[in-house]
């Protein structure tokens, strides 16, 4: 089995699941005692979404490219950034290593083709729903074209990740707003849900929405298994 590197703490609580789906999935497939060979890297968050806050993406690519140097000098043989949001800086991490950057929107994007789904409503940071760096990967890469809620409902989603999913409070009155809001948008047109934010599988799940759900950590995890899996 191949390591896989994890670039994590973005938030820990998210960093966590991904942790406990690599090694469930490798003990599903092995058994017995078996677990994930990984390294993490895992940031102080409020170091990251203050320059995220503030544009400063210089500043959070350098740590990034740090931090992704690191986990190939440790013995890393392939890198995920276990964040949707800072796949922004997808390219800087690439092109600082020379081991393979496992990209979310890849994993989400086989899931989506396979489903056969044309109009995924992306539920996100205000990061990935407002800039193209995401949405446009999808586009350009793989010809799908992401739905992005109105501003208000941009807000509120993004709210509640950041003052709420990513500091561990789940409460079922967000978990309320998340599903009307999908509900809305599946009456627009929406024929399936992106959960583009990997913390947002804490607060609904598939089970809660009558859609197709491409949960994007799970999925995530799949493709860095897969690849570490690979002879």
């Amino acid at each position: 089995m191949k390591t896989i590197g994890l670039l994590g703490g973005m938030s820990w609580e998210s960093t966590a699941v991904y942790y406990q789906l690599l090694n469930r999935m490798t003990r599903e497939r092995l058994g017995g005692l078996h677990s994930a060979q990984c390294l993490v890297w895992s940031f102080d968050f409020a170091e990251i979404a203050f320059a995220q806050s503030r544009g400063d993406w210089q500043r959070a690519a350098g740590l990034m490219v740090g931090a992704a140097r690191n986990l190939e000098r440790g013995g890393a043989d392939c890198l995920i950034i276990c964040t949707n949001t800072m796949h922004k800086l997808a390219g800087d991490v690439q092109a600082a290593v020379d081991i393979p950057l496992i990209h979310i929107a890849d994993a989400t994007a086989s899931a989506i083709s396979s489903q056969g789904s044309l109009r995924p409503l992306l539920l996100a940071t205000r990061y990935t729903m407002e800039q193209d760096f995401y949405k446009g990967h999808l586009a350009c890469n793989h010809g799908i074209q992401a739905v992005v809620l109105e501003p208000v409902d941009r807000d509120e989603i993004h709210r509640i990740i950041y003052e709420e999913l990513c500091q561990g409070a789940v409460k079922p009155s967000s978990r309320k707003i998340y599903l009307d809001i999908v509900a809305r948008e599946r009456a627009r047109g929406a024929d399936s849900v992106i959960f583009g934010c990997t913390e947002i599988g804490l607060l609904v799940s598939a089970e809660d929405v009558n859609c197709p759900v491409f949960d994007t950590t799970r999925l995530h995890a799949e493709a860095a298994l897969e690849f570490a899996f690979r002879p």
